[in-house]
């Protein structure tokens, strides 16, 4: 019996160690940085190109904006503000989040009840 429990644990021990996300560092780049103008412009093409989109332009016009004020302020913008909003265009989805780690999250949660109910010797009866 104590093995038996000893290897359940182990098993739990060894799956909660794997969960544990990666951590990764970098240097993080100092605001005085300037960028080269080839990049401004990848930049710049790349958040007009999302501007340009039929329901990105639709929702700027419905918040009162115009196309002449949308180019005045991109172009009144620093390069790192730039920079920084292409690369969260980068990130975005079409569609938002695809709730991949709430689905993983509820099926760790469901695993450890389980798990849980196991050890402990109790049994769920569904009629």
């Amino acid at each position: 019996m104590i093995r038996k429990s000893l290897a359940w644990y182990l098993v739990f021990a060894l799956f909660v160690i794997s969960v544990v996300p990666r951590a990764e560092g970098a240097f993080s780049p100092s605001q005085a940085i300037v960028l080269s103008d080839v990049q401004r412009q990848s930049d710049l093409g790349k958040i007009r190109a999302f501007l340009e989109s039929k329901l990105v332009s639709q929702r700027l016009q419905d918040l009162g904006f115009s196309a002449d004020e949308v180019k005045e302020r991109l172009a009144i913008m620093s390069d790192q503000q730039l920079h920084a909003y292409a690369q969260q265009l980068d990130d975005l989805r079409a569609g938002g989040d695809d709730g991949l780690g709430a689905v993983i999250a509820v099926l760790i949660i469901i695993l450890l009840i389980v798990l849980i109910l196991h050890l402990t010797g109790h049994k769920v009866i569904v009629k």
